[in-house]
């Protein structure tokens, strides 16, 4: 049996759930998601909470089962309290800038500034001279592609550590040439 997918999700006040065909929709205070539900899962809202079952016990279903349950719950958090990724921009020159609606202007090193279009569903805030670099978003899964995508334009090199990475992420430096030999 399934630890994960046994567990009953609580529905926060202002948060509501209903089973559709192959889905699941949430809605809450910050939007609205909709969660797909494989074949031989079910999902049933009961006593202010949702309820994640198999039918069948099969290797494949068994699989889906806490998949389904931490979809359902990311969903929940997410229409409610939102999530939240934070990058940091470390070089000499390099920063971000916010050029307009839905965009990033990145300075990271290269001879031109990287052009970021954000994806629909994710903000993005720059705070501290323009090296710190947050993203808001209802979508556990959105926003942190989003993240991964801007620390992909330059992720942090192993010498320095200039680039742009997470929030909190801790780098080992290489140590550079020791020295020429005699």
């Amino acid at each position: 049996m399934s630890r994960i997918g046994t567990k009953p999700v609580i529905i926060p006040d202002g948060v509501t759930a209903m089973p559709r065909p192959g889905a699941i929709e949430i809605k809450g205070p910050k939007g609205s998601l909709k969660v797909p539900v494989p074949e031989g899962i079910s999902a049933a809202v009961e006593d202010g909470a949702v309820v994640i079952s198999r039918q069948r016990e099969e290797k494949r279903i068994k699989s889906f089962h806490g998949l389904t349950r931490s979809l359902v719950n990311n969903s929940v958090i997410g229409v409610s309290e939102g999530f939240t990724k934070i990058l940091r921009i470390t070089g000499t020159g390099y920063k971000a800038d916010i050029a307009g609606a839905g965009q990033l202007k990145l300075s990271l090193g290269y001879s031109h500034p990287v052009d970021f279009v954000l994806p629909s569903g994710v903000e993005a805030n720059v705070g501290e001279r323009g090296t710190l670099l947050s993203l808001h978003g209802i979508d556990k899964q959105l926003v942190g592609e989003t993240a991964a995508r801007i620390r992909r334009v330059r992720p942090p090199d192993s010498y320095k550590g200039k680039g742009v990475r997470y929030e909190g992420e801790k780098l080992k430096l290489k140590p550079g040439k020791a020295g020429a030999s005699k």
